[in-house]
């Protein structure tokens, strides 16, 4: 004799005792009275789940190939006009650090705090919300908490993208991974072999540094831009002194010191004077200039 809702019970008597005999072997629920409103999880809710996970990492491996990574130079940290710039799905992120309340001395708050409570909330929200309701309209906490995480990362992101274009428009600055590009394009239409992004240019030694110009070179008004150690300043498209000697000779040296040239204003030959240089030793510094050749 079998009762109740459980079509494997079955009862077997034993003198005057009932005892219910049951199978160790699992049987899945039956949800036809239930047409499109619930199913097994294993594995029919899982499979769903699994294929779903498959076209979606598919179409992410399709637009992963069909644009590759943009390669821009290798990292120089003295490039101080660089506006550094993350990937599209950490801008969120990225503009959150600009805010006081999350930057500067509140750095923490913005790197663990805003984090924790975004994925501690996730992996909490299953405990929190054990409502059957699967209406997002009838689970108002919930369907709040998950429109307000979603606005808040959409307008960080667009914000962060806006205040980026806005940097670069200001300081009339063109993307390195561009001008890396514009840069490779050029060099294959001239025939010319395509720069590297993984490598840096070979630097010029500095000729003869014994040589008394070279404390002459310290106390002049050169040393201010084009640096101590002649590597000038790629950010301010200030050149290099290293290997200056394979373009001018002492004339021109002497000239561009009087008369300036590109973004160098003239007088800096008498600029240095004021600051205690004889004409013998300015003589002395474009000679000691013209030696900076590459070749040596």
């Amino acid at each position: 004799m079998a009762h109740g809702p459980k079509s494997n019970e079955k009862i077997v008597y034993v003198g005057d005792s009932r005892v219910i005999k049951r199978s160790n072997k699992p049987v899945a629920y039956d949800y036809a009275a239930y047409p499109g409103k619930s199913e097994v999880f294993i594995p029919n809710f899982l499979l769903k789940e699994w294929m779903v996970a498959v076209v979606a990492l598919v179409g992410v491996l399709v637009l992963v190939m069909s644009d590759p990574a943009p390669l821009g130079y290798p990292a120089d940290p003295t490039n101080t006009s660089f506006i550094p710039m993350p990937d599209w799905y950490f801008l969120f992120m990225y503009q959150l650090l600009k805010y006081p309340y999350a930057s500067d001395q509140y750095v923490v708050i913005g790197t663990l705090v805003f984090p924790g409570l975004l994925f501690g909330g996730l992996l909490l929200a299953p405990f929190l919300d054990t409502g059957k309701e699967r209406r997002f309209y009838r689970r108002p906490i919930a369907s709040a908490l998950m429109f307000l995480s979603l606005i808040s990362v959409i307008y960080l992101t667009v914000f962060s993208w806006h205040h980026y274009t806005k940097e670069l428009e200001a300081t009339g600055t063109i993307p390195e991974h561009i001008k890396a590009e514009e840069e490779r394009q050029a060099a294959k239409k001239s025939g010319q072999p395509a720069p590297s992004a993984g490598k840096t240019t070979q630097v010029a030694a500095i000729v003869d540094e014994s040589d008394p110009a070279a404390q002459i070179y310290q106390k002049s008004t050169c040393v201010s831009c084009h640096g101590a150690d002649l590597k000038g300043q790629a950010a301010a498209k200030i050149p290099a002194l290293r290997g200056v000697g394979d373009k001018h000779d002492k004339a021109g040296l002497l000239a561009i010191m009087k008369n300036g040239v590109g973004s160098m204003p003239p007088g800096q030959y008498d600029a240095s004077k004021a600051q205690g240089l004889s004409d013998a030793d300015l003589d002395k510094l474009a000679d000691w200039l013209a030696k900076q050749k590459k070749a040596q």
